[in-house]
């Protein structure tokens, strides 16, 4: 059984002689990617919220805080299965996200060797991300502290040289397209990768401003940007829906002739 897209298409496979057992559109299949660690995120915030306040908002000066961050959501039971079985289910998606654009590209810059080489730079920025993300899901910080810490620099670091490189590449598609769908995900890819960079910057401000003074509400401050900077994450992986709106992910049959 082979797992194909219409994005695909070309010198990637011959739909027409495989058998289709599902098809769905892409659009559906982007927007229940994001829902599943968007409403994982929003049930551990408020499990936290109800039931392990004071667990979740301690800090270690034991200044007032009032929200959770994103690792101290996660970090408790229930919580903590509720984030990695959502995580878990949207991470195959994920990459074959990231190796349907490496292939979106390669078809668009064939004749252009340096945003090729972007290409392949994307795709592994992309997986990196996704790789340090299931490692900072799957090592809780209350686990193995420099692994769960070591997950998260790799998913913001590679996060936000994805999304750099990919405002770039779009950038370049832009000036030789003319479809509105492009000009509108080009735009809001460099809206939120720009509000993904400011928030980034605040949460490490807030972050090191709480550590060096330990004032009330600080942290509050921290995890409010933290929760920005994975919602413009999440959004900005969520303009596929304008890249890839006409096609389809489809689940097919290799022909018996094929078969070996």
């Amino acid at each position: 059984m082979c797992v194909w897209s219409r994005m695909l298409q070309g010198p990637y496979g011959g739909l027409e002689r495989d058998r289709p057992l599902i098809r769905l559109p892409f659009t559906s299949f982007a927007v229940a990617t994001v829902l599943l660690p968007l409403t994982g995120l929003i049930a551990c915030l408020a499990i936290s919220l109800l039931y392990h306040f004071e667990d979740a908002t301690y800090t270690h000066c034991k200044v007032s805080n009032y929200l959770p961050s994103i690792s101290a959501a996660i970090s408790h039971v229930p919580e903590r299965y509720i984030w990695r079985g959502c995580i878990g289910l949207h991470s195959a998606p994920r990459y074959l996200v990231a190796v349907a654009y490496f292939s979106f590209y390669r078809f668009r810059f064939a004749q252009r060797l340096p945003e090729l080489l972007l290409s392949g730079l994307a795709l592994l920025c992309s997986l990196a991300e996704n790789t340090g993300l299931l490692l900072l899901t799957y090592v809780s910080s209350t686990e193995t502290y420099s692994l769960h810490k070591n997950g998260f620099m790799v998913f913001v670091v590679s996060s936000l040289l994805h999304m750099l490189i990919t405002c770039w590449l779009w950038q370049v598609i832009r000036r030789y397209s003319m479809n509105p769908e492009e000009v509108t995900s080009y735009r809001w890819k460099v809206r939120l990768f720009l509000f993904n960079v400011g928030c980034c910057l605040a949460a490490a401000y807030f972050f090191r401003r709480h550590n060096k003074y330990c004032e009330a509400g600080v942290y509050t401050l921290f995890a409010v940007f933290e929760y920005l900077v994975v919602f413009s994450n999440m959004s900005f992986h969520m303009t596929a829906f304008w890249d890839f709106g006409s096609k389809d992910v489809m689940v097919a049959t290799t022909p018996e002739g094929k078969r070996y």
